[in-house]
């Protein structure tokens, strides 16, 4: 193998533990490569995730004070518009000069970034592919930081278009008079307010009896009276039994207190969660060691159970 291709450290995955991890390696002397598959490094929380998601907050909240609570101020706006368009390309800015910023940052270090989906062939070795070509790499050390993906519910498959996940409520191109969100988590509550400011008819489905259980209880009820007095609905203890796509709307079934009815919807947000995402990455046929949902087993050293393998972030235990 050209030497060129040989390194101390190769890290899988460009998010913020990857690129962290490359770029700190570096810093200490290391040789360090990292594999991304797509063209912007940043990951999930640059590129479809906390980023995008707190710009459109932010320009948000800017168009509901204006609209709504300027005149409590004595501020009288007359003929208030809206351009989703424009909204839209105001974040689209944000994420990418923040991904400019990465990209020097990790260049800087001398670290060599390869655009590609990478595939383990053994704990030494990695395939790259990108369309174009396919080459192998060479590690002492290899780590895995590939993140995770939105949870796909089996009664409620993403298209992309009725029944969507976070990755397509950020970039909405018109605004839904109708969004159901299933999940009252910190994704579905964001991505509710946000479309609930811009006009949405906003309805969240729970299944559990309160909103961010992981709050203590007295805060969480709290917390879901600020969403309610916005104009949010909730519907707490709540199970989607079934959907019914049409080209106009989406029909939910679904149970609450053991008594069954319907809600329609003109798109569904699924957001209950994510999981580990490690699709084509070769790990079940080196048989790297996973708990019951899928995460790679790390010791206190982020070692795995093969020799010179190491993984962080979304992809193992969180704390």
């Amino acid at each position: 193998m050209k030497s060129e291709n040989i390194f101390d450290l190769l890290v899988i995955g460009a998010g913020p533990g990857g690129y962290v991890c490359a770029i700190r390696a570096a810093q200490l002397g290391l040789k360090v490569g990292i594999i991304e598959k797509n063209k912007r490094l940043g990951g999930t929380c640059l590129n479809v995730g906390c980023i995008p998601s707190k710009a459109l907050l932010h320009s948000t909240e800017v168009y509901h004070q204006i609209k709504v609570d300027a005149q409590t101020h004595g501020v009288e706006c007359e003929k208030v518009s809206l351009d989703l368009a424009t909204m839209m390309n105001r974040k689209d800015k944000v994420v990418s000069q923040l991904g400019k910023g990465v990209q020097s940052l990790v260049s800087k270090k001398g670290v060599k970034i390869f655009e590609g989906t990478a595939e383990l062939l053994d704990n030494r070795k990695v395939q790259v592919s990108n369309g174009s070509e396919i080459f192998e790499l060479e590690a002492k050390e290899i780590v895995l930081a590939t993140g995770s993906k939105p949870i796909e519910l089996p009664n409620l498959p993403f298209d992309g278009k009725k029944i969507i996940s976070s990755d397509q409520a950020i970039a909405l191109d018109k605004i839904p008079e109708r969004l159901v969100v299933v999940g009252a988590g910190a994704i579905g509550l964001e991505l509710g307010c946000v479309w609930s400011r811009l006009g949405s008819e906003v309805t969240i489905l729970e299944f559990l009896p309160e909103i961010c259980t992981q709050l203590d209880p007295e805060i969480a009820k709290a917390t879901r009276k600020i969403f309610e007095k916005q104009g949010i609905t909730f519907q707490l203890s709540t199970k989607v039994e079934t959907a019914k796509v049409t080209k106009k709307e989406v029909s939910l079934s679904i149970t609450k207190d053991n008594q069954n009815s319907n809600i329609s919807a003109d798109c569904v947000l699924v957001a209950v969660g994510r999981e580990p995402f490690a699709k084509g990455l070769g790990i079940e046929r080196l048989n790297l060691a996973k708990d019951e949902k899928g995460r790679v087993k790390v010791n206190q050293d982020f070692s795995t159970n093969l020799d010179g393998i190491r993984a962080i972030g979304d992809l193992i235990h969180g704390p």
